[in-house]
């Protein structure tokens, strides 16, 4: 695995953390991707330490900033020119509504456009490095989740965090749904999984105590990246897509996920807010097979 090159958004604590640490165990060489370099460092030296792997880099990753999203893949592209696993980990569940820096609702900006755009500028990485995998953090919400078309960013109703949260881990399955369509035949496996109610830094902003509570009962930050890893690495996997994994194991998503007129409804829309509805501003699969021009 020393050759692999694996990318953990959101790895500085919590299930991304302790996700790279099992990939550094397994000898992927792993860059920590995260909006707060200096946790970051701190978390990269705790998995060095305890791994033994110095192949552990860290790189500036802001989910809710169109620019530092390219900026990153540039960057990651240039230094490392090639890329076996990327694990779309970050995530939020803001308790206010709020908006990224292009304006859009933050739970939805992070947790489906910030990965639908740095998955997008990494793609072709992903072909020229095959077999490669895509792994999107998804949960058992999705479940819970609907797609409010007509107001996906809270403007006119009011703004509930939960709701807010489980229409955005559906969009996950939706992207995941349709990407892997795109990328089929190409070599690029592309799961979304769920990690279990995991005891993390995710419910920040409720009550403290409220917290405390619930955190007796979950699961822990590494049990909750067992089902990640095994999905990134399990060799019986490599030619496995398109599947919702949890406890390890494929499950049928939400049956709103399976919708394909809603998967495409949402690729639609997400390349037009990001502003790839036009040929010039969409990825070219330069060194991958011909057909991967479907992805456009």
């Amino acid at each position: 695995m020393k050759d692999k090159v694996c990318v953990v958004t959101g790895s500085n604590t919590g299930i991304g953390k302790e996700t790279a640490r099992g990939l550094a165990q397994r000898g992927f060489s792993v860059v920590l991707a995260c909006r707060d370099v200096a946790k970051a460092e701190a978390a990269r030296d705790d998995i060095v330490r305890s791994t033994g792997q110095r192949e552990v880099d860290v790189m500036g990753l802001d989910l809710a900033n169109t620019d530092s999203i390219r900026a990153f893949a540039q960057r990651f592209a240039h230094k490392y020119g090639r890329l076996d696993v990327l694990l779309n980990n970050a995530g939020l569940w803001p308790t206010t509504r709020s908006t990224t820096d292009e304006g859009y609702e933050t739970t939805f900006g992070v947790n489906h456009l910030g990965t639908f755009l740095l998955t997008h500028e990494l793609t072709p990485l992903l072909c020229r490095s095959a077999p490669s995998r895509v792994v999107i953090l998804a949960s058992s919400l999705h479940y819970r989740g609907r797609m409010d078309w007509d107001d996906l960013m809270f403007e006119r109703r009011k703004y509930d965090g939960p709701k807010a949260y489980s229409q955005s881990k559906l969009a996950n399955v939706l992207f995941m749904r349709a990407l892997s369509r795109r990328l089929d035949g190409l070599g690029v496996a592309v799961n979304a999984v769920h990690p279990g109610v995991v005891a993390t830094e995710l419910a920040r902003g409720y009550p403290k105590a409220l917290v405390k509570l619930f955190h007796l009962f979950l699961l822990s930050p590494a049990e909750g990246a067992a089902c990640s890893l095994h999905v990134a690495t399990a060799p019986e996997l490599e030619d496995t897509t398109g599947l919702y994994f949890e406890k390890s194991k494929p499950r049928s998503p939400s049956p709103r996920a399976l919708d394909m007129g809603a998967q495409e409804r949402l690729w639609t829309l997400s390349e037009h807010l990001l502003g790839l509805s036009s040929p010039r501003s969409r990825v070219t699969l330069r060194d991958a097979p011909p057909h991967a021009a479907q992805l456009r």
